[in-house]
């Protein structure tokens, strides 16, 4: 049997490099290895088993993030390896490819405090320039190999099969959102190739200058523009958690989280005020793919979904609860 780390090492030049295993995280399907030599982390070893992502997928990925890098996105860039590739196969069912580790650090390793004398305003509008770039690129963006279309996945019958009869009034009201989506502009400037995960698990922040470099397009798949910027907003309620009532919070998320990333996105790109108006149904869209995702583990796993894991979600959604329900006290 081949051994996977043995000829990553070969393929990618890294003998004489540490491999530290990195942490799993719920759902996740890769193994993750930091390269690191001399005491510096260098590089990100990816794994990924054969028959969870097609090798065209796979492909498709690893392509768009090599043309963001080549057109000085703020991505981690997949390295080729010797042979030229972005991605190897040693054994005939792993995939491995290997990217330059991203500046910086996770900002909850640093206990969610931004750089020493900067305001949260700077970082704000980095989140937003960041993703304005990524966008801006992928609207010129020609694949050779192609991703997921939001719809192959987020559809009435996958709904059904994915999800038990158990939850009927769920799949109604995810039905219902479906074909409210499918009244939206599809249009090259609204919709294209989006990271699909835009979280703070998945970029580092440099604490010397604020810059921010984005990495993990796993779930990279053709989607509305907007579902990344509603993903960061879902993501980015803890900020506004100090305002003492569900007013004030929701006016901090708009008229100071958001505000900021909206402004530095656009100095990148534009954004249509008709699109943005529908911020609350492509945060249903989140939570949505939230629901998809945890039912998706749990088959993998051969388990039952846990419905405590997405009452709140579900809830919103059969209910009408705009936001993801954070204007409720």
């Amino acid at each position: 049997m081949i051994n996977i780390i043995e000829e990553a090492k070969r393929v990618y030049g890294l003998e004489g490099y540490e491999f530290h295993e990195g942490p799993e995280h719920e759902g996740g399907r890769n193994r993750i290895f930091i390269c690191e030599k001399d005491g510096e982390k260098r590089y990100v070893l990816r794994i990924s088993p054969w028959g969870d992502r097609t090798e065209e997928e796979q492909l498709a990925e690893l392509e768009f993030v090599h043309y963001l890098a080549e057109n000085h996105a703020p991505v981690a860039d997949v390295i080729l390896s010797e042979n030229g590739r972005l991605m190897e196969c040693p054994d005939g069912k792993t995939y491995v490819s290997l990217f330059a580790y991203a500046k910086g650090m996770l900002l909850c390793d640093n206990g969610y405090r931004y750089r020493e004398g900067a305001p949260l305003s700077e970082y704000f509008y980095n989140l937003g320039k960041a993703l304005g770039a990524v966008h801006r690129l992928s609207r010129s963006y020609r694949p050779i190999h192609r991703r997921q279309d939001f719809s192959d996945k987020y559809n009435t019958d996958y709904i059904r099969k994915l999800i038990p009869e158990d939850y009927g009034e769920l799949k109604e009201a995810i039905a219902k959102k479906l074909g409210e989506f499918r009244e939206l502009p599809m249009d090259a400037e609204s919709y294209g190739l989006v990271h699909f995960d835009y979280s703070d698990g998945n970029f580092h922040v440099d604490l010397e200058n604020g810059n921010i470099t984005l990495f993990d397009f796993d779930n990279c798949i053709y989607c509305w523009y907007m579902f990344d910027l509603a993903h960061i907003w879902t993501h980015g309620v803890g900020w506004a958690m100090g305002e003492k009532t569900a007013e004030k919070r929701m006016a901090y998320m708009n008229e100071v989280y958001f505000a900021g990333i909206l402004k530095g996105y656009r100095s990148e790109t534009e954004l249509s005020d008709e699109l943005l108006k529908q911020l609350p149904l492509f945060i249903d869209m989140t939570l949505i793919e939230y629901i998809v995702d945890v039912f998706e583990c749990a088959e993998r796993e051969g388990e039952e979904a846990d419905p405590e894991d997405f009452e709140d979600e579900a809830r919103c959604l059969i209910e009408g609860i705009p936001y993801a329900g954070f204007g409720e006290d």
